[in-house]
């Protein structure tokens, strides 16, 4: 093989793995996201246990929006591929 074409191998080798851990790392903060909203949730419930109905719709509802964000970090890679 050539020295051009294993450069070219190489670099297209690394796009991909970096296209995977920039997704891994985006993936962090809908993580965090949905760890803080169902601990303040519980902590939510522990301290008025009446509410729950309205405090579980709002965890469920912080939660979606959280999972939505982790799914469009997905999807951008395949909308905006790189050369």
């Amino acid at each position: 093989m050539s020295a051009a074409l294993e450069t070219s191998l190489a670099a297209v080798e690394l796009k991909g793995n970096l296209g995977s851990i920039g997704y891994g790392l985006a993936a962090i903060g809908p993580g965090v996201g949905i760890g803080i909203i169902f601990g303040n949730g519980t902590q939510a419930l522990a301290r008025q246990p009446e509410a729950a109905g309205l405090i579980r719709a709002n965890q469920i509802l912080g939660f979606v929006f959280c999972e939505a964000l982790a799914l469009i970090g997905l999807v951008m890679p395949f909308v905006y591929p790189t050369s």
